[in-house]
């Protein structure tokens, strides 16, 4: 499907990130290169030197210059981001100056990069906005916290800079036309990415001993996420339900064998299994072993990646009742629990004790996701904000 707006036309869209990895961003930027391709752009998509190559349809691959001491980058800020982010200016710049583009999509923090790009080449960008990164950046280094007037007034430099921005919730499309009422704002929220034909050969009550509900999370294994509350929750239900298993699917060598000790320190080791992470199309055969799929995160703005899938798959979802997860999340498509271990077992003990609730609520929510977050939502959304973005530029 090619659209007008989109012919002949190129776009520069730079990605932070290592590339490709099978977590949140990097998925959700080569669903997106993917998808502006499939609209017909020409998509030249430039990401960190760290990652699988792989092919996308339509899509040009580069990385920024290979730096053999730096690996292992994550999530979120850190130093070997910064660094990294220097010489990813340094490609993009050089691309520009030999490639012709109509447009910047630049992903997160790459917005700055664009920003300056955009002033000495006269270039519209597009800032592609997963979070405020000032209030992320704080909530992750406290000791930053008198700094946030400045880092708010430099994002917010930047929002009104943009020709157009792309928000992956609510939440934060409503922050940036409050900054920039003028420019095109699009809510692109991720898609349910479990498959429902996919297969594995790992069943885990078999591979576990896992005899009663099974309860699932999927994810990376920072702070954020709400590990420590979800332990916690096992640690008041270990009495009560011996013989429920805790399975959690993601995160570093590091971050699980720190929560690893603090299962044997709350008393849950032997109902709590770290499998490490698995190929993302493997996601939808692990997320129906489940009885309940658990979100505990307890901070952010944005929606987590992994809601959209545990809502398609149709098993019961449990999530802390925040900003996070409630501009997607309601009571008639999950529990909601406070982002207390006592909430969090009370609602996991429900759940466990009325399969009817937890019949009733997947049913819900496979309704939610195939009305509003299919890949042909996204599609449209995608296409209608592109063309609105091309008709609000003057040439």
């Amino acid at each position: 499907m090619h659209t007008d707006s989109a012919a002949a036309k190129a776009i520069l869209m730079i990605a932070p990130q290592p590339f490709y990895q099978d977590r949140g961003t990097p998925i959700a930027v080569k669903l997106l290169a993917g998808e502006l391709a499939r609209l017909g752009y020409r998509v030249d998509l430039l990401v960190y030197h760290e990652g699988a190559d792989i092919e996308i349809d339509g899509v040009r691959l580069f990385r920024s210059r290979r730096l053999d001491l730096i690996n292992n980058i994550g999530p979120g800020f850190s130093l070997k981001k910064l660094v990294c982010d220097l010489w990813l200016y340094r490609r993009a710049k050089q691309l520009i100056q030999t490639n012709h583009y109509h447009f910047i999509h630049a992903v997160e923090e790459a917005v700055f990069m664009a920003a300056r790009l955009s002033r000495k080449f006269l270039i519209p960008f597009v800032y592609d906005m997963d979070s405020v990164m000032s209030a992320q950046l704080v909530d992750k280094m406290g000791f930053l916290r008198p700094l946030k007037p400045v880092f708010t007034r430099i994002e917010g430099r930047a929002i009104r800079s943009a020709s157009g921005v792309v928000a992956m919730c609510d939440e934060i499309a409503d922050h940036a036309r409050s900054i920039n009422p003028a420019a095109p704002v699009a809510c692109l929220e991720d898609i349910d990415l479990h498959n429902a034909d996919g297969n594995g050969n790992e069943d885990l009550r078999t591979m576990l001993g896992i005899s009663g509900p099974l309860l699932l999370y999927v994810g990376n294994l920072e702070t954020y996420q709400g590990i420590d509350l979800l332990l916690d929750a096992m640690g008041e239900l270990k009495d009560r339900y011996p013989s429920a298993g805790l399975v959690v699917i993601g995160g570093s060598d590091e971050h699980i064998s720190r929560y690893q000790a603090l299962a044997s320190r709350q008393g849950v080791a032997e109902q709590v299994f770290f499998v490490g992470r698995r190929d993302v199309t493997l996601l939808g055969y692990f997320l129906r072993q489940a009885d309940i799929l658990i979100s505990p995160r307890i901070k952010g703005s944005n929606t987590p990646m992994k809601i959209y899938s545990y809502l398609g798959s149709g098993v019961a979802v449990l999530a802390t009742d925040l900003p996070t997860h409630t501009q997607v999340l309601s009571t008639d498509v999950a529990w909601l629990c406070e982002p207390t271990p006592e909430a969090m077992a009370n609602g996991i003990a429900t759940l466990i004790d009325q399969p009817h609730l937890r019949a009733r609520l997947g049913e819900a929510a496979q309704k939610l996701v195939s009305e509003r977050y299919s890949l042909s939502a996204y599609r449209a959304k995608l296409a209608h904000f592109y063309e609105e973005l091309a008709a609000s530029i003057v040439p």
